[in-house]
């Protein structure tokens, strides 16, 4: 006779344990397990006990605890917008994109409003500031985000020690930007036109940070009745649209939407509210077109949708955006902002540059600096440095060779290396470059223009 075993699943689908033979075992799905019917390791270390021979008769078995929210749910849940129910905030979508963000704002407790203090605060969107801390890492910019556990919504900028990190939605950083609860953000230009709605106290300090590129697009159907739409106007002219019949436009985009709409003469229009996956609701007959953000267009091209001809609603990369109220107003954000720009400024001036040094030989730095300046790829910035270098010959300090230091960029660095071989040059050195300071950034004499300092 086969010997019976007990065994149990547990679960939102709770089941009662049930008497099986050996053969009859098979691995049920667990619900604590990433993959179906694959056990977790808890779960195969307790199939493992529930499947010996018992020596002495079971007892019930008692269901686990439940699965645990992850850490700092709680605490993001009272960063999100009101009514927001978001299980897992820190879930990423765009660079631009709306599900989670960062902040930065002064250490201490969660206040409602700030208050006069003389720390100030910084965000960024989650996606940005992770690649923020990339860009100015430690061996790069000096600027880096510490950041202990990332399931934290708290961090630091070392260098900054007036500032701390926290994490946030990119439409609650222009919201609370908007409202003066904080003071210096950086986010995506799409996140600021759309929820900043041409608030004249968010004013944009640095408008091209280079990176999390995309659009703001119109796409279409390339089938049907748009086959053979090419352009805005072409679509605003199809006959189809009527008050009883409007073009369906599915779309995140509640303001700048219509509004590109309403410029474009698109008269007959209805909007329906969609945060993801939008490129399926043509398909799905539950909207014509779809406004949304677009970074290479191949998943437009794979859900069978084009852009068209005038359908760029506004290009958008991270944008480094303040309150006026809070760098006019609050002691210290100004010059917190002040070393930021100039950071971030030098530093993506010096990407992609690289710094060479070689020795020549030659009887004076002018004549080495006419050999240099005679090759096209070793003008550098404004000019070759040039300076003599000193060594000590039967007793006399003589300068047989100059050294040569020139500013290249990456895409012509083997090609400087090999001119610079051409006229004699050796020893070549190449390090790659952190900053390229400028006697003063135009867009510091901006910001004060538009604050009226």
């Amino acid at each position: 006779m086969n010997r019976q075993f007990r065994t149990a699943s547990f679960g939102s689908s709770c089941e009662r344990s049930e008497l099986h033979t050996p053969s009859q075992w098979r691995p049920r799905r667990c619900p604590w397990s990433r993959h179906p019917a694959v056990p977790s390791s808890s779960s195969r270390h307790l199939q493992s006990r529930l499947l010996s021979p018992p020596s002495a008769p079971a007892r019930p078995l008692a269901p686990p605890r439940s699965r645990p929210r992850p850490r700092g749910s709680s605490a993001a849940l009272a960063l999100c917008r009101p009514g927001s129910r978001s299980r897992y905030p820190m879930a990423d979508r765009t660079a631009s994109g709306e599900r989670s963000g960062l902040v930065c704002r002064a250490k201490g407790a969660w206040p409602t409003r700030l208050s006069a203090s003389s720390r100030y605060y910084l965000l960024f969107t989650t996606r940005i500031a992770v690649l923020v801390a990339k860009e100015l890492a430690p061996n790069d910019c000096q600027l880096s985000v510490k950041q202990v556990n990332p399931r934290q919504y708290v961090a630091e900028i070392p260098q900054l020690s007036s500032l701390q990190v926290w994490f946030q939605r990119p439409k609650d950083i222009v919201r609370k930007l908007s409202s003066g609860d904080l003071d210096i953000g950086i986010v995506g230009f799409d996140t600021v036109s759309e929820f900043g709605q041409g608030n004249e106290d968010l004013i944009i300090v640095h408008e091209a940070l280079d990176y999390g590129d995309c659009r703001l697009s119109l796409a279409i159907p390339n089938y049907g009745i748009f086959e053979k739409i090419k352009s805005v106007k072409e679509l605003a002219q199809m006959p189809q649209w009527t008050e009883e019949k409007p073009l369906r436009v599915a779309t995140g985009f509640s303001y700048l939407g219509p509004k590109f709409m309403k410029e474009n003469g698109l008269k007959h229009v209805s909007f329906s509210t969609g945060e993801g996956a939008l490129e399926a609701a043509p398909a799905m007959g539950t909207a014509d077109v779809i406004l949304d953000l677009v970074s290479s267009g191949t998943t437009l091209k794979e859900n069978n949708l084009k852009e068209i001809e005038g359908g760029t609603v506004l290009e958008s990369q991270a944008v480094l955006v303040a309150s006026r109220n809070s760098l006019v107003q609050r002691e210290g954000v100004l010059d917190a902002t002040h070393e930021i720009l100039e950071r971030l400024e030098a530093h993506l001036k010096a990407v992609g540059q690289f710094t060479v040094t070689a020795n020549m030989r030659g009887r004076s730095a002018e004549e080495v600096a006419k050999q240099v300046l005679s090759q096209p790829s070793l003008s550098g910035l404004q000019g070759p440095t040039v300076s003599p270098v000193f060594c000590k010959r039967a007793g006399e300090v003589v300068a047989d060779y100059y050294a040569i230091v020139i500013c290249v960029p990456k895409k012509a660095l083997y090609s400087s290396v090999q001119q610079l071989r051409a006229i004699g040059g050796s020893g070549v050195l190449i390090s790659p470059l952190t900053y390229i300071f400028d006697e003063e950034t135009p867009r510091w004499r901006q910001l004060l223009s538009k604050l009226g300092l």
